[in-house]
């Protein structure tokens, strides 16, 4: 069924210079989300033709990248790359830009060329998105944010998935700007976290101290983890219960015999 493009965000992107009906939803993500903040670096991933990199310099006014595999109109005061975000060569000239803090906002409004299949179509909306995730992942800085675009379908629960081991809050939000038939949902995590651990996985660790709270403190590969109940000295089993970008906190799962 033909869609009617000529919307009034269509009308309204026109009026305003926005190169796509597109601009609108970042905005209202934006402004619910308050993804891209003043001097942040972003990145935008399939960025072509450019509505979300017009207003990610609006929002940011620092530095903003847009990649894609098709060449993107110049911008003023954005930088661009004509590649594919799944190699390495593309994630190095990322860095070449953005420098080695990293961004601190990914985002990715893509999609694939639609087939008319849906079943198909989703799962390429599905791998489409999987790819921006692992891009970001290589460039955002601990903390940082993503927002990508995803059809709704039986693999969306499973992104989500990926998406909730990377960052402290993951959420799906369907913008007004979006047609009310279509089926695309935007998933957005904050906080990415270190990968150094996760919410359940198991560890022996020996309490190196105890901070001001009274929590025991110890580290696993550089992370610290706070204990509650652990003494300084002593080896526990713990199971993390909790994961922040710089921290977490595990709870102890069994005490050591002490008269071993």
């Amino acid at each position: 069924m033909p869609r009617n493009r000529r919307d009034r965000f269509y009308r309204k992107a026109k009026e305003e210079g926005y190169r796509s009906r597109a601009a609108y939803k970042l905005k209202q993500i934006n402004e619910k989300f308050e993804i891209i903040r003043k001097k942040d670096t972003v990145v935008d991933l399939g960025a072509a033709p450019g509505g979300w990199l017009q207003v990610a310099y609006e929002l940011s006014g620092g530095r903003v990248v847009g990649v894609d595999l098709l060449r993107i109109k110049d911008i003023e005061c954005v930088d661009t790359i004509k590649g594919d975000i799944r190699l390495d060569e593309t994630v190095e000239k990322i860095r070449e830009l953005i420098g080695e803090n990293g961004a601190d906002a990914v985002i990715c409004d893509a999609a694939p060329n639609l087939s008319g299949n849906w079943s198909y179509d989703h799962a390429r909306s599905i791998d489409l998105a999987t790819s921006a995730l692992g891009c970001a992942l290589k460039i955002l800085k601990l903390g940082g944010v993503f927002a990508v675009k995803v059809f709704q379908g039986d693999m969306f629960p499973g992104f989500l998935d990926k998406a909730r081991q990377n960052f402290v809050k993951v959420q799906a939000f369907s913008p007004e700007a979006s047609r009310k038939q279509s089926a695309e949902i935007y998933v957005i995590g904050r906080g990415l976290l270190s990968g150094n651990v996760r919410v359940g996985e198991e560890y022996n660790v020996t309490i190196e101290s105890i901070g001001e709270s009274g929590d025991g403190i110890a580290k696993i590969n550089d992370m610290v983890v706070f204990v509650k109940g652990a003494k300084k000295g002593e080896s526990v089993n713990i199971r993390i219960r909790d994961v922040k970008p710089r921290f977490a906190f595990g709870d102890i799962i069994d005490q050591p015999d002490e008269r071993l």
